[in-house]
């Protein structure tokens, strides 16, 4: 196998002569495993797709892919291919798994982004969604069809993800159960015999539902709240010959109130370049008071729901922007539910402070 290096010997710009390196022989049989997912018109979606992936600008609008060199066939080709195309979704859900990078951690981001389709009245579906770049008369929401993607992590400090699905949630569907649903699909095509995958969610999520829909999952969430959360402790055991309703919940335990916490469970200090001292704070075992409404619409009595709460403080940030302060929070086989919480303050990225998310 001969080849031409541009620069020094081990330099990453090489041009190849001959054979094919590892990476182009795996780009090569991923590639040809994606076109059997297409079927019929397999072809048109095929070039559709690289067309979409070598345009030079963002694509605005579909049918103008069919001028991209890398589309060769006519124009109605594109409309026919999307209108009789289809797309074998388990199959390609497989194959994404079966090709993720193999050396990232088991650490997924799960998070939804808007397709504005402001002026589309007609299309199909079509909902009032959160967009971060867009606004409707002064407030983050477009008209516009809503996809939840799941993105396996790198612990890297770059934007380099590997998606493994995607979801379009439409406005008659239900968002908890439909995110449920998704995280067990894709554990369900995860090694069982590595570690224990965690998702990661933004402060939209409701953790408590999503660690009520997964308590029998072989998953760990972690979800971003409100630093004005409350939650509570167990109860203490009842003394004898106490009369009335055994109670349900200790005493309040809110997150803006370092007054009413607990002894702390687990604590963790150490230093790293690129945010100084950090400091880990664990309680476990809190779980908030649920009310009959949303997912427990119906019931009696809303369970208890045990998660731990995790509050993480950095020292500074990648570029200084002052002392933060996080709380985050993380369940696993250890405690008695795999929900995790978190709430506080922006998160390692200096986003916007989180908003409550219901349960």
């Amino acid at each position: 196998m001969a080849s031409i290096s541009h620069g020094k010997p081990d330099s990453k710009h090489t041009v190849w002569m001959g054979h094919v390196d590892e990476a182009t022989a795996d780009l090569n049989v991923f590639r040809q495993s994606f076109h059997q997912c297409l079927s019929p018109w397999g072809d048109a979606l095929f070039e559709l797709c690289d067309a979409a992936l070598c345009s030079p600008a963002p694509v605005g609008s579909v049918p103008s892919l069919s001028l991209e060199p890398e589309f060769r066939r006519s124009h109605s080709s594109l409309y026919k291919s999307l209108a009789d195309g289809d797309v074998d979704e388990v199959r390609l859900r497989e194959l994404l798994v079966d090709h993720r990078p193999k050396e990232w951690p088991l650490v997924f981001a799960v998070d939804a982004s808007t397709w504005d389709r402001c002026d589309a009245e007609c299309s199909p579906e079509r909902g009032f969604h959160y967009s971060a770049s867009k606004h409707s008369a002064g407030q983050p929401i477009v008209a516009g069809w809503s996809y939840q993607w799941i993105c396996q992590l790198n612990w890297a400090p770059d934007s380099w993800t590997a998606p493994l699905d995607a979801l379009r949630i439409t406005p008659s569907m239900d968002a908890g159960t439909a995110t449920i649903e998704q995280v067990n699909r894709l554990v369900d095509l995860l090694p069982n015999d590595a570690e224990v995958p965690l998702f990661v969610f933004d402060a939209g999520y409701d953790g408590i539902a999503l660690g009520d829909g997964l308590s029998d999952t072989r998953a760990q969430v972690l979800v971003r709240i409100a630093s004005t959360r409350v939650f509570h402790p167990d109860p203490e055991p009842r003394r004898a010959g106490t009369i009335g309703r055994p109670r349900r919940h200790g005493p309040r335990f809110m997150l803006a109130d370092e007054v009413t916490w607990t002894p702390l469970d687990a604590e963790l200090i150490a230093s790293v370049r690129r945010y100084g001292t950090v400091k880990v704070s664990a309680w476990h075992n809190l779980h908030p008071k649920l009310h009959s409404r949303g997912r427990w619409r119906g019931c009696d009595e809303p369970p208890i729901i045990r998660g731990s709460v995790i509050r993480v403080e950095v020292e500074h940030l990648p570029k200084p922007m002052g002392r933060i302060k996080k709380t985050r929070g993380c369940g696993g086989p250890d405690v008695a539910s795999p929900i995790s919480i978190c709430a506080g303050g922006p998160t390692s990225a200096g986003s916007t402070s989180s908003t409550p998310s219901g349960s």
